[in-house]
C-alpha cells in the first residue's frame, strides 16, 4: 500500500493508479512527516514538493532524506523554473534523491522502475558546495543508459547474507591482495569498522556519502564496497557478491526469516564464505537450496601475506594480473 502527501497538485495526484493506504493534503514540517512515517509501513510514497514547508531549501530534503528509504519515495517537483534548474536537481541526487517525476507517467514510470545511483551515476560529478550540500550534475528519471560513468573502475559489492557472513574482513583481504597489482580502494557503508583495520584507501562513508566516494575514487581501477544493509549502494555496483556462512546454525535462522532467499539468490554470485564443506557436500547444498555456488571460501587467514586460495577465487573474477601470485 502507498501513501500520498499533496499539496499544490492535490487533483493531479487524485489520478494515480495505485492503492493508497493514507493521503495527507495540506504543507507539513520535514519533521511532523517524519514523526509520522518513519515506522509507518508502506510500499511507496508519493510527495508533491510544495506539501514541505522550506521546500526550496535543499536542507528541508536532505533531512527527510537521513530519515527515510528514498528508494520508497517518488518526489513529484514544482514546475518551477527554480526547481527544475540543473543546480537543484544535482543537489538532491547528491543527497540520495534519484526518484523524481514532473507528471502522472514520470511518477508511474519511477513506480514501476524505481532509479538507483547507477542509473544516474553517468551524470554525476563533484562541484561546488552550496548551503551545505555537494552540487553534481542533472539527471531526469527518464533516463536510463546502460555504459556507467566509472570508465576505468571495477566497482564490487559485497552483501553478507547470512549475519556475519565475513563481507568486511574478506574486503580487506581482497583489498590487501589487489593492491599489489591494480589501484584499488575499499569503502564500507553505514559502519566503521574500517577503522580497525589501519589501512590507507579503506574509507568509512555515510550511507548518503558513498556514491560521492565511488566518485572521488574514479581514476581507481577496483573500489570494493562493503554494502552493509544499504540497499541503494548495490546500484552503484558493477556487480555484487553475496556471502552465504552454510553452518546448518546461520543457515536455518536465515530461512526461518526470510523463506524465499534461495530462490532471490538464483542467478546470482554466492560465495559460501568460511566454508568447512568439501566438494560433495556443495554439491548437496546446491541441491537442495536450488542456487548454483560460485566460490566455496574456506577461513582464511587475514594475516597471510600470499593466499593462494583467494588468489584462485579473485582470477576467476577476472583479476588476471595476479597469474603472477600463484606457486
Amino acid at each position: 500500500m502507498n501513501v500520498i502527501v499533496a499539496n499544490k497538485y492535490s487533483s493531479m495526484l487524485q489520478n494515480l493508479n495505485i492503492d493508497v493506504i493514507e493521503r495527507l493534503e495540506g504543507q507539513f514540517e520535514v519533521d511532523d512527516l517524519i514523526n509520522r512515517f518513519r515506522t509507518f509501513f508502506f510500499q511507496r510514497m508519493i510527495l508533491d514538493i510544495t506539501a514541505l514547508k522550506d521546500y526550496k531549501d535543499v536542507r528541508t530534503l536532505q533531512k527527510l532524506s537521513l530519515a527515510f528509504d528514498m528508494n520508497k519515495i517518488i518526489l513529484l517537483l514544482d514546475d518551477s523554473t527554480e526547481l527544475t534548474s540543473s543546480d537543484f536537481l544535482s543537489q538532491i541526487i547528491s543527497i540520495g534523491i534519484y526518484n523524481f517525476a514532473k507528471d502522472i507517467d514520470g511518477i508511474m514510470y519511477l513506480y514501476q522502475n524505481p532509479n538507483s545511483y547507477r542509473d544516474v551515476a553517468q551524470y554525476h560529478h563533484l562541484g561546488s558546495m552550496q548551503q551545505g550540500v555537494d552540487k553534481p550534475t542533472v539527471i531526469y528519471q527518464q533516463v536510463r543508459e546502460e555504459v556507467p560513468v566509472y570508465q576505468n573502475v571495477k566497482v564490487i559489492g559485497f552483501k553478507n547474507i547470512t549475519k556475519q557472513a565475513g563481507s568486511t574482513s574478506l574486503v580487506f583481504m581482497i583489498k590487501k591482495l589487489l593492491e599489489t597489482k591494480y589501484s584499488v580502494v575499499a569503502i564500507e557503508c553505514g559502519k566503521s569498522d574500517f577503522r580497525f583495520y589501519n589501512e590507507k584507501n579503506m574509507i568509512s562513508a555515510s550511507n548518503n556519502d558513498v556514491s560521492a566516494f565511488i566518485a572521488e575514487n574514479g581514476d581507481k581501477e577496483v573500489v570494493l564496497v562493503d554494502l552493509n544493509d544499504n540497499e541503494s549502494a548495490m546500484g552503484l555496483c558493477h556487480e555484487v557478491i553475496y556471502l552465504l556462512e552454510p553452518s546448518i546454525l546461520k543457515l536455518n535462522k536465515l530461512v526461518m526469516i526470510n523463506g524465499n532467499v534461495f530462490q532471490n539468490l538464483k542467478g546470482k554470485k554466492v560465495i559460501l564464505n568460511k566454508s568447512m564443506l568439501s566438494s560433495r557436500d556443495v554439491i548437496d547444498f546446491e541441491y537442495e537450496s536450488k542456487i548454483k555456488v560460485y566460490y566455496n571460501l574456506p577461513p582464511l587467514n587475514d594475516r597471510a601475506v600470499n593466499n593462494q586460495v583467494l588468489i584462485a577465487f579473485l582470477l576467476k573474477l577476472g583479476f588476471v594480473k595476479l597469474q603472477d601470485g600463484m606457486s
